[in-house]
């Protein structure tokens, strides 16, 4: 087996390395979790249907609760509007049941044909989901009166502009009291007090993930920051049964940019249950008095960051996350440095480049060796050919007089796609993105190029680097294949966001200037050889 891995040239291993790296890098990217709780906690799974009710372990006391999957049978009646709540850059309003029903983002870069872009579109909206806000009891009986008892509002309508505003929400069930106290916060941030007598169980939900970003190749469902700081999510169709977190931080639904969480740094029990699509539905148990934060927006680092540093663990990358999120912030600094995202794209790539710089003049330098040995390994693999274990052990031979490792030119790359990954997973995600300009014709780094100018330039200049990178195929077909690669990379990347294929393209273009500076440190270098071989034969002569 060693003996045929030696044997393949550079550019074979390079064939290799490339599409086992596409093999992993693009279904990764959609199917990857960073944590998996695969554990069930619970005693009993919920059936996701409109009366089932079962019991799960209560969190804050010795008592079962369960949460009511009764859901009221009159959306539209639901759907009406008690309170609105308009601040400079969105619109929450809040429906008859309590529930922060539809938010509007009013940012020009977050619009959609030029009108506010709606999180929570009412038209692919499952009726069992909850709503941001949205409470349901244990008792069944309690959570059908819930459901068909309006709320009344102490306000109808607040103008939010640089301070704080409160709105009271009262619902009264029989004998019990529901109060709801919001504070909303110019933001996007709210703070949100239940009063409920003791004894009646209920749960209340950040709500569902936004449905605004349904791209195939970005996580979209829930992530759960522990008591623990790890970080657990639960994609859409992974929500099988029902899991059960203690003093968790963090309970966000989100999609590729926008989220709607509830926060608390002191800890609250959540319960992560599965819809008839097996998404996630988020729900954070009480008993009594309680006191959470919220968050309905954008996953902007620097504004989670302004509400709570705590945050920011939104904003995360999967199993990568440790590496990218510090390239993110570099990224953000060479922003702050050039004033444009573009630019700074531009910069990162360039000292990407740099750092990795010892590696490739490492890898070329390899390659280099193998491509001046390969006459004497043909002349090798002709005399040995019936003698496998032979073959294999002049080949050693030569690479050990030589000084070559037929692996030295593949490691080097090898250790790269780590460091390009997480660019790919920083520039993909990055919300910062939306609506940055760069030249003339890219006015949103975080959308295709609409003219296909930079997918078109990568593809030439991942040619042109191919033909400068000396070849020792020994395989036409081999030879073909890897000559289509830039082809076939220009096809994949043309829907890809025109931020992450300038990164791409910058790459080719810094990676071929380096090549050339390489070849011609190597020819030097080979030329003094030569030099000094002449040398030394004369001074024998």
């Amino acid at each position: 087996m060693f003996d045929k891995i030696e044997q393949l040239s550079f550019q074979t291993r390079i064939l290799i390395a490339v599409l086992l790296a596409l093999a992993f890098f693009i279904p990764y990217s959609y199917l990857y979790q960073p944590k998996i709780n695969q554990e069930n906690n619970a005693t009993q799974k919920l059936e996701s249907q409109a009366s089932a009710t079962q019991e799960i372990p209560n969190t804050q006391n010795a008592e079962s609760q369960s949460i009511s999957m009764q859901t009221a049978s009159t959306e539209a009646q639901n759907a009406a509007i008690i309170a609105t709540i308009n601040a400079d850059n969105f619109v929450y309003k809040i429906d008859r049941l309590g529930r922060i029903a539809e938010v509007l983002l009013k940012d020009m870069k977050y619009q959609k044909d030029s009108a506010p872009l709606s999180l929570f579109p009412e038209n692919i909206a499952v009726q069992n989901d909850p709503k941001t806000l949205e409470l349901r009891f244990s008792d069944p009986l309690i959570n059908q009166q819930a459901l068909s008892t309006s709320y009344t509002a102490d306000q109808e309508h607040i103008e939010l502009k640089e301070k704080p505003q409160t709105l009271n929400l009262t619902q009264r069930l029989g004998n019990i009291l529901v109060q709801k106290e919001l504070t909303f916060y110019p933001n996007g941030a709210y703070e949100i007090a239940v009063k409920i007598p003791k004894g009646h169980a209920y749960f209340i939900s950040p709500g569902m993930r936004p449905r605004v970003e349904n791209d195939t190749y970005v996580f979209k469902g829930a992530i759960i920051k522990e008591s623990d700081d790890t970080i657990t999510t639960v994609g859409d169709g992974d929500a099988k049964g029902q899991e059960n977190f203690v003093k968790a931080k963090i309970l966000a639904a989100v999609d590729r940019y926008y989220t709607t969480l509830l926060f608390e740094e002191n800890g609250m029990n959540a319960t992560i249950l599965g819809n008839a699509d097996e998404n996630p539905m988020l729900f954070v148990s009480g008993d009594g008095d309680l006191k959470l934060k919220g968050y309905i927006g954008a996953k902007d680092y620097h504004l989670l960051d302004s509400i709570n540093p705590l945050l920011t663990d939104v904003v995360e990358y999967g199993m990568i996350t440790f590496f990218a999120k510090p390239l993110f912030l570099l990224l953000d600094k060479l922003h702050d440095i050039c004033g444009n995202w573009g630019w700074a794209i531009v910069l990162l790539t360039f000292i990407v480049r740099v750092v990795l710089y010892p590696l490739t003049y490492k890898g070329m330098v390899s390659m280099q060796k193998l491509k001046d040995l390969a006459p004497k390994m043909k002349e090798l693999q002709q005399k040995y050919k019936g003698d496998p274990q032979k073959l294999q052990a002049h080949m050693m031979d030569l690479y050990k007089r030589h000084g070559a490792n037929p692996m030295g030119g593949c490691l080097p790359l090898l250790l790269q796609i780590p460091v390009f990954f997480a660019i790919y997973r920083v520039l993909f995600n990055a919300i910062e993105l939306k609506g940055a300009d760069w030249l003339l014709w890219i006015t949103d780094l975080s959308v295709m190029d609409p003219y296909f100018v930079l997918p078109i330039l990568m593809g030439a200049t991942m040619y042109l680097q191919q033909h400068l990178t000396p070849t020792t195929f020994n395989d036409p077909m081999q030879e073909k294949v890897f000559k289509f690669l830039p082809l076939i990379f220009m096809i994949f990347f043309i829907t890809f966001p025109a931020g992450l294929v300038l990164y791409w393209f910058v790459n080719n273009v810094f990676s071929i200037i380096q090549q050339i500076l390489i070849n011609k440190s190597l020819a030097r270098k080979k030329e003094r050889e030569i030099a000094e071989h002449k040398h030394e034969n004369k001074h024998k002569d």
